[in-house]
């Protein structure tokens, strides 16, 4: 199938599709046109990738992962390498969820310090009137 089709049959944009192919995640043949040809298996690749790709894995750690998956879900074969990468990837996470975490503490203690200010001075304002 050419890309157009396996764009309509994944609901994934074209320009993501040849993102994909420069990252080695996808290998079409070329047509003796220069035309790009997917097998069948295309769309359960571009499919697996796309859940990956919401686990919050890159592109690097897919190609990485592409030989031991299979199945839309996709299933991972357990290896020591690649539950590795994937708790190093969690505990990435984990810490980006602490820092966010943090930075919303502050916020918010920055956002009702300054609104009970506000409000102290809105009231100070009105008894003088």
């Amino acid at each position: 199938m050419l890309i157009g089709e396996l764009s309509r049959r994944t609901g994934v944009r074209t320009h993501q599709l040849r993102y994909y192919e420069a990252q080695g995640l996808l290998k079409p043949n070329r047509s003796t046109g220069g035309y790009r040809e997917y097998a069948d298996d295309a769309v359960l690749s571009v499919n697996q990738i796309r859940r990956l790709l919401g686990a919050g894995l890159s592109t690097d750690d897919i190609a990485y992962m592409l030989p031991c998956m299979t199945g839309p879900d996709p299933e991972l074969e357990p290896c020591p390498e690649l539950l590795d990468g994937l708790r190093a990837r969690l505990s990435g996470l984990d810490e980006q969820i602490d820092t966010l975490a943090r930075s919303r503490q502050a916020l918010a203690e920055y956002i009702e310090t300054t609104e009970r200010r506000a409000s102290k001075e809105y009231q100070s304002c009105d008894s003088t009137t």
